[in-house]
């Protein structure tokens, strides 16, 4: 019997299994698709992210970002707000993950190429087609099928009344023009432009509208014409984005990144939240305290579920969604106070 099987070798069971060896545990990752694994993905890391990787020993390359600008969709009004502690990091998701996994096999961390379909636990253990471990943790994405199987999955009143959400990314060949992400509003959609390299940027785009990429990109006529002639990547999509469970600990089952439960992008902190929550996993079952997880998840993720839910709840009313820019550029304090709370 192993300590740790972690289902999903992206990011956040990366990082959970990271923090597990250089705990002491025997851990097993079990992810299908061979590293590195692209995703649709804003690609900014805040500070915060940044410190997390530091405390795993991660070295990541990428482009260095001072902070977030809110424009516009014509370009007319714009708000930005500094990072008040140190630079945050555009990186590609390939490129952090590459990292994160060179990383793990340089503990001896064994991924092995199997999708986990079956679980069943006791008060002493769990089992996964056939691998028993004290625990497991189920960092297998939006979409958990470890959270569907227990039936944690709950959809959330939110989507019963409005159109779910969705992420579309494409990259391009041009050099940045700032060191700060950019995101572009329009009336229903969101662009967030995020310096990847010397002649890299991302731009993901959030909408509720189901329309090819270009359309959705159209919304945004300053952007879309700095964007016209530059080479670009096929697009990558993710969604819808609001997902809900109920509990992030169901026994010896613990749920980490998206698995955990997702509100939406708009403030571009999944990864922040995956990496620490990974840590305060580990640290909760070295303690022999697991059901205490649960409580470190929300405090973690209070400021995140706040801020993004009420950013949602605004994007969400016709009539106040075009004063999220003009209100930024207007109280800067409040934005930057915002902006750096997350970071």
């Amino acid at each position: 019997m192993i300590d740790l099987l972690i289902v999903g070798g992206g990011p956040a069971g990366l990082a959970a299994a990271i923090h597990a060896v250089q705990c002491g545990f025997d851990v097993v990752v079990a992810e299908p698709r061979p590293a590195p694994v692209d995703k649709a993905c804003g690609e900014g890391l805040m500070p915060s992210a940044v410190r997390a990787l530091r405390a795993l020993d991660v070295k990541v390359p990428g482009q260095h970002l001072q902070g977030i600008r809110y424009v516009d969709a014509t370009g007319g009004r714009r708000a930005e707000a500094r990072f008040r502690t140190e630079p945050g990091l555009g990186t590609r998701r390939t490129v952090l993950h590459e990292a994160l996994t060179a990383r793990a096999a340089q503990l001896g961390v064994p991924v092995i190429p199997h999708r986990v379909r079956q679980v069943t636990q006791s008060d002493a253990y769990v089992t996964a087609d056939g691998i028993t471990a004290r625990y497991l943790v189920a960092a297998d994405g939006l979409h958990s099928p470890t959270r569907r199987a227990l039936g944690l999955t709950e959809r959330p009143a939110a989507t019963r009344r409005r159109a779910p959400r969705y992420g579309l990314r494409r990259h391009y060949g041009v050099e940045p023009w700032t060191d700060l992400v950019e995101v572009h509003w329009s009336a229903d959609c969101e662009a967030y432009v995020t310096p990847l390299g010397p002649r890299q940027i991302g731009v993901a785009i959030l909408t509720s509208c189901q329309l090819p990429y270009d359309a959705q990109l159209a919304r945004f006529p300053l952007l879309a014409d700095r964007l016209l002639t530059a080479d670009r990547t096929p697009v990558r999509g993710a969604g819808p984005l609001r997902q809900q469970a109920r509990s992030r600990v169901a026994g010896r089952v613990l749920f980490v990144g998206d698995a955990a439960g997702y509100v939406d992008a708009l403030t571009g902190e999944g990864l922040t939240l995956a990496l620490t929550a990974a840590d305060a996993l580990v640290r909760c079952l070295r303690e022999g305290r697991p059901q205490a997880y649960e409580r470190a998840w929300s405090r973690l993720s209070r400021s995140y579920r706040l801020l993004t839910s009420s950013l949602l709840w605004i994007r969400n009313q016709p009539r106040l969604a075009p004063l999220v820019t003009p209100a930024a550029a207007r109280f800067p304090g409040l934005f930057q106070s915002a902006v750096n709370l997350l970071a």
